[in-house]
């Protein structure tokens, strides 16, 4: 919601540094007991300390900040400092440049006109690792620092001459569209279409037929997420306009999303057929992986077999979602916790469209709590789902969404 208050840069940065290691909260408070040379207060209540700081809620005092950079071995600045520069990021290991880079990116900061590939790469590589960051910890945390890496690659981008202008405004253009996903996923939506129509600009200006393409092709996702069918098939027909300058990937998810259009009106004939195109394109995409643009890094067949499972549910058939969305999310790895909570409970609203109630429960309790903590969208769904189970199946599921969700 737009009046969510912000996470602070240093919560996004000590809750990426527990998952970036892939603990739990619980393993977190023993790595704090471990560390600490005096007794803690008892693990449930640490618990809840630790949320209320990874939240922003409260920031740790002077024996808990340093309780936590033993922990994880970072020094103050990296996890606590407000920004760590030459440019804000999270202190994950990969990010950290050599001491050769780290002056050329000062020496671009200061002096725009001086900028380099080694920093333009550099930035691209940032890019990289926060949207898969994001995949984990959600869109929420992250929106403020991205904001601030972009008010960075804009200054470089004004700067870069000659063929390296085409790739800085390209990484302009990216970031954009990073920043538009995260609106759009915290259901700020009216940023969301201003940062995607910013994201477009900027990719024709730097020639970036594939991010072009993409924008429009997220534009009908938002469009579909709205429940607007026609201006979602419109937008990925439009997508496909630059067929031909695109990838494989990027013409398989347009299609794809012309596909669940289709299927939001009812038009199972236009949906399939759009499906099977999609899924052509993406097998011959698989052959090549490194054609494709970074930003593509999760679309593979596992993803798409969920893409279909959606459609599916909006066609009305829960017995084809459902073997679409198992054998999808059977693939999808425990980091995308955004992704496994949205289709989980899709798969939960599928199972229960079949009248299997126990499973539809069980899978529903098993992805509340991802829904609760980073994605708003499948809590939404997880509430009517509840609303369609009954009696002890109904109490357990809303009995995991309520507290926690108004706890945010």
């Amino acid at each position: 919601m737009t009046d969510t208050p912000e996470v602070p840069v240093w919560a996004t940065r000590l809750l990426t540094a527990r998952t970036a290691r892939g603990w739990s909260q619980r393993d977190l408070a023993r790595e704090l007991t471990k560390a600490s040379d005096q007794p803690l207060t008892e693990l449930p209540n640490l618990i809840r300390r630790i949320r209320g700081h990874e939240t922003g809620a409260h920031r740790p005092d002077a024996f808990y900040t340093t309780l936590y950079c033993k922990a994880f071995g970072l020094t103050e600045d990296q996890l606590f400092g407000t920004v760590i520069k030459p440019v804000p990021i999270l202190a994950l290991p990969a990010l950290a440049p050599d001491a050769d880079l780290y002056e050329r990116i000062t020496r671009a900061i200061e002096h725009p006109s001086r900028v380099d590939a080694a920093t333009v790469q550099w930035l691209e590589h940032c890019l990289a690792e926060h949207r898969r960051v994001e995949d984990t910890i959600g869109s929420r945390p992250l929106l403020p620092l991205i904001h601030a890496q972009l008010t960075t690659v804009a200054d470089l981008a004004r700067g870069a001459r000659g063929p390296l202008a085409d790739r800085a405004i390209a990484v302009l253009a990216q970031y954009a569209q990073f920043i538009a996903w995260m609106c759009q996923d915290s259901r700020q939506h009216a940023a969301a279409l201003a940062w995607y129509d910013r994201s477009h600009s900027w990719a024709i200006e730097a020639g970036d037929a594939c991010l072009a393409s993409t924008t429009l092709n997220m534009r009908a996702h938002q469009a579909w997420s709205l429940g607007d069918a026609p201006r979602c098939v419109r937008l990925a027909e439009a997508s496909r306009w630059h067929d031909g300058r695109t990838t494989h990937g990027v013409q398989g998810m347009a299609a794809q999303m012309a596909g669940r259009g289709h299927a939001q009106l009812g038009e199972a004939n236009q949906a399939r057929t759009r499906l099977a195109e999609a899924e052509d394109l993406i097998r011959t995409a698989a052959e090549h992986p490194e054609n494709e643009p970074p930003w593509m890094y999760f679309y593979g067949e596992g993803w798409f077999l969920m893409q279909r499972g959606m459609a599916e549910l909006e066609l009305g058939d829960a017995r084809r979602a459902t073997d679409y969305l198992e054998r999808g999310l059977a693939a999808l790895p425990e980091h995308y916790r955004r992704d496994r909570a949205w289709f989980g409970a899709c798969l939960a609203r599928a199972q229960l469209m079949q009248g299997d109630a126990e499973a539809a429960t069980a899978v529903a309790l098993d992805v509340a709590l991802d829904a609760i903590e980073v994605n708003a969208y499948a809590v939404a769904e997880l509430k009517r789902i509840a609303r369609g189970l009954a009696g002890s199946g109904a109490q357990a599921l809303s009995g995991a969404l309520h507290p926690a969700h108004n706890s945010r």
